[in-house]
């Protein structure tokens, strides 16, 4: 298992390894954590996500799934994208997709050797999850990761209000 840490902080300044970006199907940017990212990384991400294969017409990433590519100008060498679910009100599938994003994203980090990498609250801003319910998720699916790396994995909280939700969490 990983170590776990959370902290209030702006995931395009934080230094580790590859920053997970809470991306839309398209990876084409949009807003929230998704545009900060191609923001702060520059032109050249938005370049390097389009060159990704589309996997249907407009998708080069399905929910639940991630993808990799350069961090260019932000301090992280890569970055991890992975598109959550929007809630539906739970009984679509939503959780296991969450879940999804997070096993999936480690285990990219882990096949690319990276020792250290910084999610955000995935699918927590416009796609709605309960920020309780998809916080636990989070952490008890990091948690389970057994890949010997990461190492270290990183939850970066945009105010205190959700780093206490991820303190509660990582305390239990």
């Amino acid at each position: 298992m990983p170590i776990l840490e959370a902290r209030q902080a702006d995931i395009t300044r934080v230094e580790v390894d590859a920053i997970v970006n809470a991306a839309n199907d398209t990876l084409l940017g949009g807003g929230g954590v998704d545009g900060a990212i191609h923001r702060a990384a520059g032109p050249a991400l938005l370049q390097a996500s389009r060159a990704l294969p589309q996997v249907a017409p407009g998708v080069r990433c399905p929910t639940g799934e991630a993808r990799i590519t350069p961090g260019f100008a932000l301090p992280a060498r890569y970055v991890i994208h992975t598109v959550g679910p929007v809630w539906r009100g739970g009984d679509a599938g939503e959780a296991k997709a969450l879940a999804a994003c997070y096993r999936n994203s480690l285990a990219l980090a882990a096949g690319h050797g990276l020792a250290r990498i910084a999610f955000p609250a995935i699918s927590c801003g416009v796609y709605g999850y309960p920020i309780d319910e998809a916080v636990a998720i989070a952490v008890d699916t990091v948690r389970a990761w057994a890949g010997a790396s990461p190492k270290q994995v990183l939850f970066c909280c945009h105010d205190a209000a959700m780093l206490k939700r991820y303190e509660s969490a990582l305390a239990d």
